[in-house]
């Protein structure tokens, strides 16, 4: 409701490239990640006259604590998926958020970003 009081903001949520493509053997995983695009997409909508702007990150592949203790076969298969050959950092979720948050995102509203190293191209 600050936001709406104000007239200016921006909410960003966190869903997963996973959201936006499906894997196979996560479709609990995909169904939530997709619920949270659709609800930031009518959110946007809904709020987009209060100036108030909703995006998703979608990332991909991350280096986690999680990541840190698969087997190396899994890895493999992460990095060979992903185009740029690498997992992401923290840090390249932050920047993108960071982005969406700022005047220079002023005019872009409901719309997902994919942070994945090209892995949903």
């Amino acid at each position: 409701r600050p936001m709406m009081r104000r007239r200016a903001g921006s909410i960003v949520n966190i869903s997963s490239v996973v959201g936006v493509h499906g894997n196979p053997g996560q479709t609990n995983y995909a169904a939530s990640k997709a619920g949270i695009i659709g609800f930031t997409k009518s959110l946007a909508r809904e709020l987009g006259s209060r100036n108030v702007r909703a995006n998703v990150v979608a990332p991909g592949y991350v280096k986690t604590r999680l990541t840190d203790v698969l087997p190396e076969q899994a890895t493999g298969a992460m990095l060979q998926a992903t185009p740029l050959g690498r997992l992401g950092d923290p840090e390249d979720v932050a920047g993108a958020v960071r982005f969406l948050c700022s005047d220079a995102a002023s005019f872009i509203t409901g719309e997902v970003l994919l942070v994945d190293g090209g892995l949903g191209m």
